[in-house]
């Protein structure tokens, strides 16, 4: 048995060095790697991106913006009204992918009257502009099974569901929904609406 001194000690006990801030910076690096490796593999595997092609989705969408596409998007969930979404018309792989707003789907009818685009005998609520060229839809369509009738946010200027070569757009032809941007040069980036 041991003896205990009486009296007073000067002597401290030493203490255990901890490093709570350093431990948590490095689970915090290995984090943010996991997620970017996770963010990075998602893009490649369940996206893609592509690059917008002329002026007819502006102002939102400029020429030579990328844009990355969600392909996952609509296997579980149907393409909708206001959606903007990468498609190649017809199915035509050597075409380049077409970046446009849904502004009717499947059942709904649609016509240019008076300059203006019509869903359903409403004006439409994506699509104000004036219309000077209606193309195939100067008469009333109503749009089958399966179809979605896409127009760029700046109708005056680019092809879209209008022209005889596009036309409506089935749901196998949409790759997916683009749902983030980035300028071409800039660090500009945000969600498409």
């Amino acid at each position: 048995m041991k003896k205990r001194r009486s009296g007073l000690s000067f002597h401290e006990p030493e203490k255990k060095k901890h490093f709570p801030v350093l431990s948590e910076v490095f689970v915090c690096l290995v984090l943010m790697l996991i997620a970017a490796f996770i963010a990075t593999v998602s893009v490649y595997f369940f996206g893609m991106r592509c690059r917008v092609v002329g002026t007819s989705m502006e102002p939102g969408l400029k020429n030579g913006q990328e844009v990355l596409v969600n392909k996952f998007a609509y296997t579980l969930m149907a393409p909708k009204t206001g959606d903007v979404v990468v498609f190649l018309p017809r199915g035509n792989e050597h075409s380049h992918y077409y970046v446009k707003r849904i502004v009717a789907g499947p059942g709904d009818k649609v016509q240019v009257k008076d300059g203006l685009l019509y869903v359903n005998g409403a004006p439409s609520e994506w699509i104000t502009q004036t219309i000077s060229d209606p193309g195939t839809i100067a008469e009333e369509i109503t749009l089958q099974n399966g179809q979605f009738f896409c127009m760029g946010d700046n109708p005056e200027d680019g092809e879209d569901s209008r022209q005889a070569n596009i036309g409506p757009v089935d749901k196998k032809d949409i790759v997916g929904q683009a749902w983030w941007h980035r300028e071409f040069g800039e660090e500009k980036m945000g969600l498409v609406h």
